[in-house]
């Protein structure tokens, strides 16, 4: 007998210790409970292990983890008081059922037992003098006196266990809870507004997200104004796949690119015949997005004569392609988009004044890049990211002078000047890193290089070895902490030499020390 008390000593001792190890190492409430089911079915030999939680603010019990079929857990949902595990929770008492087939309160919800002979221990999990759950698990019909050992260890793993579930279900929650707030105040910013295509935060791309929400579900015609390479397309293409016509097709055409004796028939198509090298019936733009958007890219650079024909087909949405005279009919909407002053191109009798009105529905302006200052290193790290990717390199960061250099360079040709001098940058860098001199030649002019890397007046060949001299030692710093003695290893010179560097070019290592 004495033996028999030993052993079942030392056995429960072990898996107190397994037990104990894992609450040490799983982090995730599920994790945490399926291994000690399986401590309890290889150690104690209990066969259907099953944890369920209280769902936050409510009465109701889910299955958490078991070692029962899943389909069979969706089924594990208990009230309290409903049947043994909704009594254990009731009554913070633990039950025990000594042949399940002979007690009317066991309902077996999972219908996993099929009439088996077996006994049934629940016990409840409780923190704070609240239950947050139950443990539970079938083992052989056995004397009162071995259910009852059985349901006592049960009793205190669960209350060892207690404590670990809580907190991990706190830090879940808290987690959930911040996640929720970030999403909240994300919208409540007008990040709700941004279409995932469109990168930038400031406050001209906002009221542009706004405007795009606003137009998006309607058919009205959109004119997007704004410099070449600001990204008109981008807002286009965010308008459609924003509106109901997101299914349908999206036509863009760049009306500027076309020759003038072409425009009509990519346009309105034409018939066969219809000039000469036209030996096919074709179908034009306006066609082709036919319950869809149409893009006119740099309209105010179409020919007169196209004018007219495009007033009428935005008048009537009905048009004949070139050399027929069958009607066509379509539903098209229409969003334009120009770099040019078109008042200044109505006064110079370029553009007809009734045709941009017709236009000017709803006229959404882009504000330049050098108008976004705040968003020039947003965008910069999103094309690093994108091009690391297209030529599988690994450029980790931005150096402090070539950010410099961007945030002063005026950026004539907006946002896709920028794009092309990220892409040359990242296919040039040779260590990882993004440097003023990596950057192509249009950033560093005169006016530009002074204001960004050179404190003197003049860009001679001397101030611009020292200011690029000043920027790799600034990184070695970087790297190092601030350490002269590692940043002269890493550079390969020696500390003296890097010392007075420093102190000619005014460096200030503090700014680079580790802070303590």
């Amino acid at each position: 007998m004495m033996n028999n008390m030993k052993s079942r000593a030392e056995a429960e001792l072990r898996i107190l210790y397994l037990v104990s190890r894992a609450m040490a190492h799983e982090r995730g409430v599920t994790s945490l409970l399926d291994r000690v089911l399986d401590v309890l079915e290889t150690e104690m030999h209990m066969t259907r292990g099953t944890f369920t939680l209280r769902s936050p603010g409510s009465d109701i019990f889910q299955i958490e983890a078991t070692r029962i079929p899943e389909e069979a857990k969706q089924r594990g949902r208990y009230l309290l008081g409903e049947g043994i595990t909704g009594k254990v929770a009731s009554t913070e008492k633990p039950v025990i059922v000594p042949d399940i087939r002979k007690d009317p309160e066991f309902l077996d919800r999972t219908q996993t037992r099929k009439d088996v002979a077996t006994a049934f221990i629940c016990v409840p999990i409780i923190h704070q003098n609240r239950v947050i759950g139950t443990l539970s698990a079938d083992c052989n019909t056995a004397p009162q006196e071995e259910l009852e050992r059985h349901e006592h260890f049960l009793k205190l793993l669960a209350d060892l266990l207690a404590e670990a579930v809580y907190s991990i279900r706190e830090g879940i929650a808290a987690r959930e809870s911040l996640l929720a707030e970030n999403r909240k105040l994300r919208r409540e910013l007008g990040d709700r507004y941004r279409p995932a295509n469109i990168i930038g935060n400031c406050h001209g791309m906002r009221i542009v997200y706004e405007q795009i929400a606003q137009v998006a579900d309607s058919n009205a015609t959109v004119l997007i104004r704004g410099g070449s390479g600001s990204g008109k397309e981008l807002v286009a293409r965010a308008i459609h796949f924003s509106s109901p016509r997101k299914n349908n097709p999206f036509i863009c055409v760049n009306v500027a690119a076309l020759p003038e004796s072409l425009i009509e028939s990519e346009l309105f198509g034409h018939e066969k015949g219809a000039f000469t090298g036209a030996a096919n019936r074709r179908q034009g733009r306006f066609e082709m997005a036919n319950g869809g958007t149409l893009f006119l890219d740099e309209i105010g650079d179409i020919a007169p004569s196209v004018q007219v024909r495009l007033l009428r087909v935005l008048q009537e949405r009905c048009f004949e392609r070139v050399g027929g005279m069958q009607p066509i009919d379509v539903d098209v909407r229409i969003i334009a988009a120009t770099s040019v002053d078109l008042e200044t191109a109505i006064k110079e009798n370029r553009f007809r004044e009734d045709l941009y009105y017709r236009l000017n529905v709803f006229p959404i302006g882009l504000p330049s890049l050098r108008e976004r200052k705040s968003d020039i290193i947003l965008l910069a790290d999103h094309f690093v990211q994108k091009y690391n990717k297209l030529h599988n390199k690994e450029i980790k960061r931005i150096s402090s002078a070539a950010i410099s250099m961007m945030m002063a360079y005026h950026w004539p040709g907006n946002v896709r000047e920028l794009e092309n001098c990220i892409e040359r940058a990242v296919l040039t860098s040779n260590d990882n890193v993004i440097h003023a001199y990596t950057l192509p030649p249009s950033l560093q002019t005169e006016e530009q290089t002074q204001t960004a890397l050179i404190p003197t007046e003049g860009a001679d060949l001397k101030a611009m070895v020292h200011a690029y001299e000043r920027e790799i030692i600034m990184d070695a710093l970087k790297k190092n902490r601030g350490s002269a003695s590692a940043a002269a290893r890493y550079l390969n010179t020696t500390q003296r030499i890097l010392n007075y560097r420093i102190h000619q070019l005014n460096i200030d290592r503090s700014h680079f020390k580790k802070p303590a």
